[in-house]
């Protein structure tokens, strides 16, 4: 069941919410009777996001265009008012070693997933200052294990997301006097779509790529690949992170981070207490490339 927004609802905008953890958040946060602004780069998801009373808006977080006609359309809508909340979710995966990436798509990991964070983060402040009810204007940025964790194949996601927990860090310190606060969740694994597409565009990067970054690091993909298809049948539910994200955006007192994932909290500890080439050891064999 779905609850109209009336005047005094909350107001939220939530970039990437054709599919995955936006599309999810958007439709939660409506069936509590927000005003949900889910940002999309196309139509497609249109439909099924007006019929669970969500407000589509056209966003490409990577054009400064299309972010400013987003915003001025929130604007339109909130009609003076100030937006309550941010939820920064659009995000894309490259799968490629590091040696072999094409620098354009190195370049459009970071554009999607740190310059448009800062971009739309940017251009919502001003909306989240206006914020004049009693609840506290925050933004949430939706990060990953990979930020705290690299992984071989992963390196430009995992340095997008190293960027992210910078980014959040500086942001909430910067927004404090401005009564404003800034949560990153940090999920594992989830059951989303992006590793369908990780998956997609690694199969073509693996077969673009020459005889000798093959020879070098094709049984890598491969078991990365594999990584994938688990990290895909075996994650935890989007509905596990939408509740972090809920808890972030409505607690009195919410966490800075929030962990999400079975027993990712074990592994990051031991990470961290076996120290780095040990824990290389042990990622390699496990991937069986060692």
């Amino acid at each position: 069941m779905t609850i109209d927004p009336g005047p005094s609802s909350p107001t939220v905008l939530i970039t990437g919410a054709s599919t995955g953890i936006g599309e999810a958040c958007a439709k939660r946060f409506s069936t509590l009777g927000w005003k949900v602004f889910a940002g999309c780069r196309d139509q497609a998801a249109d439909d099924a996001l007006r019929a669970a009373a969500c407000q589509p808006i056209r966003l490409d977080v990577c054009d400064d265009e299309s972010v400013t006609c987003a915003m001025n359309e929130v604007a339109a809508q909130l009609a003076g008012d100030g937006l309550d909340y941010l939820i920064n979710n659009a995000g894309i995966a490259t799968t490629a070693p590091l040696e072999y990436i094409p620098m354009a798509d190195f370049r459009q990991q970071m554009a999607v997933n740190v310059e448009g964070v800062l971009m739309v983060t940017q251009a919502a402040l001003p909306f989240l200052r206006q914020n004049t009810d009693a609840r506290q204007a925050r933004i949430v940025n939706i990060g990953s294990i990979s930020g705290i964790v690299a992984y071989p194949a992963m390196g430009a996601y995992s340095a997008s997301k190293f960027a992210l927990e910078a980014i959040t860090d500086s942001l909430r310190m910067e927004l404090m006097a401005h009564d404003i606060d800034v949560c990153l969740v940090q999920p594992g694994p989830v059951k989303t779509p992006i590793w369908k597409k990780s998956q997609s565009a690694g199969r073509a990067r693996l077969n673009q790529m020459g005889p000798l970054a093959k020879q070098h690091y094709g049984g890598l993909m491969m078991a990365m690949k594999k990584s994938a298809e688990d990290a895909e049948k075996h994650g935890v539910a989007v509905e596990r992170v939408v509740a972090a994200v809920e808890h972030a955006l409505t607690a009195r007192r919410p966490r800075t981070r929030y962990v999400v994932g079975n027993g990712i909290r074990q592994i990051l500890w031991l990470a961290r207490l076996i120290g780095d080439r040990r824990r290389d050891r042990i990622l390699m064999k496990k991937l069986g490339t060692d």
